[in-house]
């Protein structure tokens, strides 16, 4: 019974007002960046947007380990991709301003791309060596005075709510700039909208953001990106949910 009234909720009541909150955010990020303190504005709106959305939903979050981040400080965050609820996850409660590293399609999606676009959240284009290389130029550029990434390694959503492999690009940029990898472990976005199951409803379960000891450099090099990019994984994996836990080869990666 309560399933469905949840329902009946998400369709009548949750979802014109998060239409009419994307239309606002949207707005709000592109005229917010335009007309002047891009850092700002595109990173509130989203962040407000994404609390709201969590909130109207009725979903618990807990979220631990914000004692080992340092002010004004910047880092490279990596997580586990369970689900289309790690955006609202980490948008609405990591409390860092941060710039995405997102699928260069998401540019097509409506308002979300354009908005991304005006934010200044970084396209990763993998076209080529040209492209890839310009896309962690712009990210080197962002880079700056505390301002942090956050990259989802794997590149894709998990069929199954266990990790796939780890790329080595977000890895890669830590190394170049010298800056700490922070991993962060999600738990529950694969419960509540599970990529391989019912593309119109939300299920409601808690979500849990584990916020990790950040992996200082050890050096510059392949050993030094061998070292965080392992470590992470590790981490991050170790505070999953038990059923979780355990390498599952994702087959779109």
């Amino acid at each position: 019974m309560m399933k469905y009234l949840y329902r009946l909720y998400q369709l009548f009541i949750f979802l014109p007002i998060f239409l009419v909150l994307c239309i606002l955010t949207s707005l709000s990020t592109c005229i917010g960046c335009w007309l002047g303190d891009g850092h700002f504005w595109g990173y509130y709106p989203g962040k407000i947007w994404s609390w709201l959305v969590v909130k109207l939903l009725f979903i618990p979050v807990k979220v631990e380990g914000r004692e080992h981040l340092v002010e004004n400080q910047s880092y490279v965050f990596v997580a586990n991709h369970q689900g289309a609820f790690d955006i609202f996850l980490i948008y609405g409660f990591l409390n860092r301003n941060f710039k995405w590293m997102m699928k260069k399609a998401i540019r097509k999606i409506p308002l979300v791309g354009v908005a991304c676009e005006y934010a200044h959240h970084i396209f990763l284009d993998k076209s080529g060596p040209k492209k890839i290389r310009k896309s962690y130029e712009q990210a080197e550029s962002v880079l700056k005075e505390g301002m942090s990434l956050v990259v989802f390694p794997e590149g894709a959503r998990t069929f199954t709510g266990h990790m796939g492999v780890f790329r080595r690009g977000a890895f890669m940029l830590a190394d170049e700039l010298q800056l700490p990898v922070c991993p962060l472990t999600i738990n529950g976005s694969f419960n509540i909208k599970p990529r391989m199951k019912d593309l119109f409803w939300v299920f409601w379960h808690p979500m849990k953001l584990t916020i990790h000891e950040p992996i200082e450099p050890i050096g510059k090099g392949a050993d030094n990106i061998k070292n965080q990019m392992d470590k992470s994984y590790e981490v991050i994996m170790s505070a999953l949910e038990p059923k979780y836990q355990g390498f599952v080869e994702n087959p779109d990666q």
